[in-house]
């Protein structure tokens, strides 16, 4: 597999040195995205590393995907959500990872009827990760996740 983006954050992850990193879950590490135009989205990041959930046994992929859920539990309770969208690609970046994006019923018709990524790239840009404004944001996802591991 070749080097990428989410490799690093995994190896930071591991040593400690990754700010994005709110928690460590059984199937790999729970992160604020580097866009926080909707806030609270997040990825959960396999580890280990894998391609696609096609790799893992079934007893890991139960894993990932209840990972997954819990982490959208959190997010419900923490940021008020009315839904949380859940997809894996892993087309950029070949590895196994979810974005878990909480919607809001605040946001605009045409953004909240559609993929989280139908604001424009500006917008998305806008609000990027900041520890000193999402230091709170992540201790309470934190906290709810744990909860409910």
């Amino acid at each position: 597999m070749p080097e990428s983006n989410f490799l690093t954050r995994i190896e930071t992850a591991r040593s400690g040195s990754n700010p994005t990193i709110i928690c460590r879950v059984p199937s790999g590490w729970v992160a604020l995205a580097d866009m926080q135009y909707l806030r609270g989205y997040c990825i959960l990041l396999a580890d280990p590393a894998v391609e696609s959930i096609n790799a893992l046994d079934h007893q890991a992929r139960s894993r990932f995907m209840l990972d997954m859920s819990i982490v959208g539990d959190a997010l419900i309770q923490v940021t008020h959500s009315f839904r949380i969208n859940y997809a894996m690609f892993s087309n950029t970046d070949p590895y196994l990872h979810a974005h878990i994006i909480p919607r809001y019923l605040e946001e605009p018709d045409a953004n909240r009827l559609n993929t989280a990524w139908s604001y424009s790239k500006e917008h998305m840009a806008a609000t990027p990760f900041n520890l000193d404004r999402d230091r709170t944001l992540m201790v309470e996802l934190k906290q709810a996740i744990e909860t409910r591991l």
